[in-house]
Order: C-alpha cells, then sequence, then structure tokens
C-alpha cells in the first residue's frame, strides 16, 4: 500500500472512531479473549456495539491491529498475524421470533483481514462456536435451554446469522443456588494442536447442509470438473467436490493437485510453498463461481487436499487433509472445513467418499470419521436422515479463558 493510501486511511478510521466515540460507544470497550478449538478471538457483547452494524468496522479493526499491509503481524492489536488468530465473535440476546424458537442466544461470527481492512461475515468459525454457549453463560446473556444435573452438563442453543443456521454447546457446569458456572478445566478431551486436556465441548451443528448456497451439493452433483487457469500454463481441468456444509468448501485429491501442477507428488513441505498456494487458491476460485460465490472473497469458500493416510498402526486415520485459509496452509483444521468433510465423506460419489472409503475398508472400522492433519488426529461425525438429508454434524472441542477486561479499539 502506498504511503499516501496508508495516510488517508488513517484518518478515515480516526474519524470514524471519534464519530463512534461521541455517539456513545466506549472505547475502550469491554471484551473477553478465548480460546475455542485450535483458535483465538475477542468476544464482544452486542449491547456494547453501535446499534448499527455498518459502524461496526472501525471497531473490530482497531481491535485485531488491522490492516498491517507492512509486516502482517497485527502489533498494534490483538491479532496474531495468521487468519486463525483474526477473529471476533458479537454475542447477543436472541431475538423475540429465536426466543420462540427455542434459540438461547445469537451471534456473528467476524473474519478480520490482516494486512489489508476486508471484514468478512460470509461464513462461519467452528472452533470459535464452541465457546459462544460458555461466553454467553459467563456474560449473563442467557440461561442455558437444558441442564442435565445428573450428568453435570448444560446446553446452549445458538443461532448463527452467518448462516441462519442452529448451533449447539453441551459442556460441564457446575451448579449452586439455581445458577450454572461452565466448567473448562476438566481433564476429559485433547485436542490436537492444543496442548494438554480441558472439559469436553460437544459442538454440534443442526441440519448443517447449504450454509451459504442453500444445497448440500451447490451444483447438484457429487463431483464436478473444473476448469483452472494457472498464469504460465495452459488451461487444465481437475475434479473437484464442491459441499456446502457448516461452510462451503472445495475438496480436491492430491494425486489430481499433482498431476494439474505436473509434479510427481508433494512433499508435506510444499504444501507452504508459493507454488502450491498460488495454484490451490485458483482452483479454490473456479469452484466458488462454480458454487455462485464470489471468487475475491478469500474466507469462502475454503478448500482442501485430501489424500489417503499413511498406515500407522497406533493413530490410523481414514483420510488426511490439508486445509488452507485465507491463502495460506492452515497448521490444523479449520473445524467447519473438518466438519463439511465429515458430512461429505457420508455423500456417495465425491472426493472424500472415495478416499474415506478404501481406509475405512482396510481398517475395518465405521464410526466417526478419523481426520489426520499437520496438527494430528480429530474424529467428526455426521447423522444423515432417510432421505440423505443432514440432520448433523458433531464434533468435541476444548476452550479456555484466556482474558477478560477491556481492549482499545
Amino acid at each position: 500500500m502506498l504511503p499516501a493510501a496508508r495516510t488517508t486511511l488513517r484518518k478515515t478510521f480516526s474519524t470514524a472512531r471519534a464519530l463512534l466515540s461521541t455517539s456513545g460507544t466506549s472505547n475502550p470497550l469491554p471484551a473477553t479473549f478465548l480460546r475455542g478449538g485450535t483458535s483465538k478471538g475477542i468476544f464482544l457483547n452486542r449491547a456494547d456495539l453501535p446499534e448499527n452494524p455498518s459502524q461496526w468496522d472501525p471497531i473490530f479493526l482497531g481491535i485485531m491491529g488491522s490492516p498491517d499491509p507492512q509486516y502482517g503481524r497485527q502489533l498494534n492489536g490483538m491479532g496474531g498475524g495468521v487468519s486463525s488468530l483474526s477473529k471476533i465473535c458479537v454475542v447477543g440476546a436472541p431475538s423475540p421470533v429465536q426466543k420462540q424458537q427455542g434459540f438461547d442466544v445469537e451471534y456473528t461470527f467476524v473474519q478480520v483481514g490482516i494486512r489489508d481492512s476486508a471484514i468478512d461475515i460470509s461464513g462461519n468459525c467452528g472452533n470459535l462456536s464452541s465457546m459462544i454457549g460458555v461466553f454467553a453463560v459467563d456474560e449473563g446473556i442467557c440461561v442455558p435451554s437444558a441442564v442435565d444435573a445428573r450428568a453435570g452438563v448444560a446446553t446452549v442453543r445458538s443461532f448463527n446469522t452467518n448462516t441462519q443456521k442452529r448451533i449447539d454447546t453441551t459442556f460441564p457446569v457446575a451448579l449452586s443456588d439455581g445458577k450454572c458456572t461452565p466448567l473448562l478445566e476438566l481433564e476429559q478431551a485433547e485436542v490436537a494442536g492444543v496442548p494438554g486436556m480441558a472439559s469436553q465441548i460437544v459442538l454440534d451443528f443442526v441440519s448443517p447442509g447449504g450454509a451459504r448456497t442453500g444445497k448440500l451439493l451447490p451444483t447438484g452433483n457429487p463431483v464436478d470438473d473444473l476448469s483452472v487457469t494457472i498464469p504460465g500454463m495452459p488451461p487444465k481441468h481437475i475434479r473437484a467436490s464442491l459441499v456446502d456444509a457448516t461452510n462451503p468448501t472445495v475438496f480436491v485429491a492430491a494425486e489430481d493437485l499433482w498431476t494439474l501442477l505436473e509434479f510427481e507428488r508433494i512433499l508435506p513441505d510444499e504444501f507452504v510453498s508459493d507454488e502450491v498456494a498460488d495454484a490451490v487458491d485458483y482452483i479454490r476460485r473456479a469452484g466458488a463461481e462454480r458454487m455462485g460465490l464470489d471468487p475475491r472473497a478469500q474466507a469462502q469458500p475454503k478448500i482442501a487436499v485430501l489424500s489417503s493416510p499413511a498406515h500407522r498402526e497406533r493413530d490410523a486415520a481414514d483420510i488426511e487433509i490439508h486445509a488452507f485459509s485465507m491463502g495460506v496452509l492452515h497448521k490444523a483444521v479449520p473445524m467447519t472445513v473438518g466438519l463439511c468433510l465429515g458430512v461429505a465423506s457420508g455423500v456417495e460419489g465425491t472426493v472424500a467418499s472415495e478416499i474415506a472409503k478404501q481406509a475405512r475398508a482396510a481398517h475395518e472400522r465405521g464410526g466417526m470419521l478419523r481426520i489426520r492433519h499437520p496438527g494430528g488426529i480429530v474424529e467428526v461425525g455426521a447423522d444423515f436422515g432417510p432421505d440423505g438429508e443432514v440432520r448433523s454434524a458433531k464434533v468435541v472441542r476444548t476452550g479456555r479463558r484466556l482474558m477478560k477486561g477491556v481492549v482499545w479499539w
């Protein structure tokens, strides 16, 4: 970005902040910093923000320290220079209609650009979704819709505004004098990519199909033939499964990517190379156009490269994934992509189904889908109705309270 453009941008944000401050929005702003799964983010109470969402952008950019075009580290804010650390959740009370439908809370997920000023609310974050119920109860925004005193767990039913979908979280609680306090430090579960054990949080995406496009298979096909043009190379074709569950995702087989790039194969270290990352994004854009989505939006759809896992006796997986988020190889797997993969593997004829079937047959295993990603193993499950509709997609996460206070924007 040119110096003059940066100066203009700073003046614009300064003016916007001044207007917001005089309109009653506090600076600093009450906030909570939470880990959910393999992501971290700022959680805000909807009541503390301007009533008009069009005024939120300068607040979110200021909180995260964006844009940071020169260094990409977001050192002036709470962001961490990677997509999994540049996230915000806005949580509030449900509308009267949502309350009648049984929802306890409403939330909006925000993906904040790092080097640019992009504010993307087109999709959801599975990892941070796991902490919506905990935050809502901590803040007194809601009480859980269901409490099982015998099991010591509570369930919060959330409405996600990004996807217009219901997402339930079930987590351990302590009960005292009619109140429940979320417990996050029980040694019940572990998440690959996160050290140690913590309380088990069951994340349940209810009827996750068609989160953005309205259809589980936006084109109606389990596999599509995409025409991809990579600069310096003639147009080529690649098989891809375009699946929209929890978040729309483009799935391609690693061997097809190797052929497209004219590689003998792709070694793990080569997934972080610019050549592979650029090619993957061209495929993602082609998939976005076929799904009817904006190919310029980096956050949606996601894209993942799938392969048969190498045999490991101790923790044999059903499928291996290298997922890309905002153009960068994810160090684990975005949870919405993992859940989408769990659904895709149950849809006959998809790239995911073809690969997973071979591994499952070799290990004589059913049940939850075991996914190997760069950080370890994650298990996801999907429940289908007799008509093929996806009823639910579930995964176990953990979370941790990191900080509660105020944040300057």
